[in-house]
């Protein structure tokens, strides 16, 4: 090991104690993304013109195709569970800055019409209750209390199980 080499024989490390807020921009196609959600409670896609596969949410280029892509596609608020995991390890969620409470159900949500999947919190923890290749429908926060970002989706939940 390199740090032994040099005759250092513990690692170092920094804390900070100061919180370090920071934004970015979410761009063009996040931007219209998170409109869709205030204003209408469902998604936003966008559709490749040569293998015309969806993406959700909406990138600008095609990955296999390497196209820009420019034909925005209206989503329902619905899909599929395409995977899921039920987590019993507490940690602080870091877009909200609390602890998330144990415990809860991470998934991996095919939305109708989509190509991709698009990873939230089902709001089921039940392992004889949930399984892969359920329906589940967005939950949205309500309209006075939406701030144009993923949690302004509380969770999804199992339709008609």
């Amino acid at each position: 090991m390199v740090s032994t080499e040099l005759g250092y024989d513990q690692l170092l490390s920094i804390a900070f104690s100061v919180p370090m807020p920071y934004e970015w921009s979410v761009g063009v196609y996040g931007s219209l993304f998170f409109h869709e959600i205030m204003n209408h409670n469902r998604f936003l896609g966008v559709r490749c013109p040569d293998c015309n596969k969806v993406y959700m949410p909406p990138r600008r280029l095609c990955g296999p195709c390497f196209k820009e892509l420019d034909e925005l596609v209206v989503l329902p608020n619905e899909g599929t569970i395409e995977a899921f995991s039920i987590v019993n390890y507490p940690f602080v969620d870091p877009n909200t800055g609390e602890q998330r409470p144990i415990p809860y159900t991470y998934g991996y949500i095919r939305i109708d019409g989509a190509d991709t999947i698009f990873s939230h919190i089902i709001n089921e923890t039940d392992t004889r209750l949930i399984q892969v290749g359920m329906k589940v429908k967005a939950v949205f926060r309500e309209k006075e209390l939406m701030q144009g970002n993923v949690q302004d989706i509380k969770h999804f939940e199992i339709v008609n199980p």
